[in-house]
């Protein structure tokens, strides 16, 4: 039991390192990332992978990603678990805090907008309505 409890542990604290350890997309990566806007609430990156090109393991916080092209690609994570996506212009997708390396696996660019959500906002995902918008809090019935 405390062997467990103790292979658990470290397993936790590798993974802390790790994900305080990866670093910012723009500083590590300014090939694909460019920063358009940064302010308290948040900064908004512009991404664009060409045909099969990779970027190298980074970080982001909550993100919202506004596809501006289709693509497929892979998410690479640091426990080597890996990702498949596909994705239309237009899509829009939510993602916690989280450390990984796209690939652009297929044979056309594509472009995304990230935008990375600040302060407490950024923690949890916002509640939508049967509509998929957003709840806003107006006009309680």
């Amino acid at each position: 039991m405390r062997v467990r409890f103790a292979v658990a542990c470290a397993a936790a604290c590798l993974l802390l390192v790790v994900m305080t350890g990866a670093q910012d997309a723009v500083k590590v990566d300014p090939k694909h990332y460019k920063v358009e806007t940064d302010n308290a609430q948040v900064r908004v990156l512009r991404a664009h992978y060409g045909a099969h090109e990779k970027s190298v393991m980074h970080a982001h916080p909550a993100t919202v990603a506004v596809f501006l092209t289709d693509g497929t690609g892979t998410f690479t994570y640091p426990d080597g678990k890996k990702e498949n996506f596909s994705v239309k212009a237009g899509d829009v997708r939510y993602s916690p805090p989280q450390v990984h390396l796209p690939e652009n696996t297929g044979d056309q660019p594509f472009e995304v907008i990230v935008i990375e959500l600040k302060g407490k906002g950024g923690a949890k995902p916002m509640a939508t309505t049967k509509s998929g918008g957003a709840k806003t809090g107006a006009a309680k019935k």
